[in-house]
């Protein structure tokens, strides 16, 4: 039990201090207020969001687009979200007829229409099918978000915007993204729905 005590404060304490590093980022905090009002816009007009990742970042769009169509802490209309990483027919179609790259960038060319947002969320920012994803929104003109870690990867320069999260490990990455994720849910409620009281 000892040893897992000191691998608890170990991760607490980088975790604190991922966070404490993204909170001290300007260019973080302007980037990510600027992506928020995007997806605000989005819907505004209309439109939807999309998201993907790979592994736990997979989970981790399921986790965000159900914030926004059921709920993120109150009770107020659905918001029109999708993870592209559920529908197992469609993964396996295209992982088998055009490749696991193309697995967003093909569902993206068949369901999003301008106007719509695309978030990648991607702890390397090289996922080969996040980037597709991303290089397919730019072609087609939709905006694009990605959440990442490291130094952006390939990502930062396809995205419209690029959030970069801090951390040495791919689990202190992933516990930004989420802190991200419930941000932006949570942006998008305010501000279409009103102040929760």
């Amino acid at each position: 039990m000892y040893g897992a005590e000191l691998l608890l404060k170990k991760n607490l304490k980088a975790s604190i201090a991922a966070k404490q590093q993204m909170l001290a980022s300007d260019k973080q905090m302007k980037l990510f207020a600027c992506a928020a009002n995007a997806v605000v816009e989005c819907y505004k007009q209309g439109g939807r969001l999309y998201i993907a990742g790979n592994g736990g970042s997979a989970a981790d769009a399921q986790h965000l687009a159900t914030e926004f169509v059921s709920k993120l802490a109150r009770d107020r209309a659905a918001l029109p979200a999708e993870a592209l990483t559920v529908d197992s027919s469609v993964l396996t179609a295209i992982g088998n007829d055009y490749g696991f790259d193309n697995l967003f960038s093909r569902q993206i060319e068949g369901k999003m229409r301008s106007g719509d947002i695309f978030l990648g969320i991607s702890t390397s920012g090289q996922s080969p099918n996040i980037l597709k994803g991303l290089e397919t929104c730019k072609s087609l003109g939709i905006t694009s978000i990605v959440f990442c870690g490291n130094d952006g990867g390939q990502a930062k320069d396809l995205a419209d915007y690029c959030i970069i999260a801090p951390g040495s490990t791919t689990g202190t990455i992933q516990e930004i993204h989420i802190v991200l994720a419930h941000t932006l849910c949570g942006c998008v409620e305010s501000v279409i729905f009103g102040e929760s009281k």
